[in-house]
């Protein structure tokens, strides 16, 4: 796998929302969740309840798209994470080691019974405007 730009990492880093977007039938639908982002294994980690129409929707079509955002009106400050990326509900050690993560990143999590996914990105795409006007900072995962 080639390596990912710090500047992208870092600001994944720096945010814990992000717009995960499903589609069924032509039919999109996104929803916002807080999330960890595992570095070595390049995983979203976030939580959602199985009966969502998101998670539904994960089933029919595991294919997803997303955005992490800086909200700001200030142009030359303009940032943004654009995703793709596969979407699994985690099991085993994988449970785990999500698990752990997510809940030392929000820890009063333990009090929701709920599921976690992961997303498996395979491109990653940042606007950068701190950097010039439309600057964009590219990884693809294939």
């Amino acid at each position: 796998m080639n390596k990912i730009d710090s500047r992208i990492v870092s600001f994944i880093k720096e945010h814990h929302v992000l717009t995960i977007a499903t589609s069924i039938k032509n039919a999109p639908y996104c929803a916002n969740c807080f999330y960890v982002y595992l570095e070595k294994e390049n995983v979203f980690i976030f939580t959602s309840d199985i009966d969502t129409k998101h998670a539904q929707d994960f089933f029919k079509n595991k294919n997803v798209a997303g955005s992490i955002v800086l909200e700001t009106k200030t142009i030359s400050k303009i940032q943004g994470i654009q995703f793709n990326g596969i979407i699994s509900k985690l099991e085993n050690e994988e449970l785990k080691i999500g698990r752990k993560a997510y809940m030392k990143r929000f820890p009063y999590a333990v009090l929701m019974k709920t599921t976690l996914w992961a997303v498996n990105i395979n491109f990653l795409k940042m606007t950068h405007n701190k950097l010039g006007f439309g600057k964009k900072l590219i990884w693809n995962g294939s």
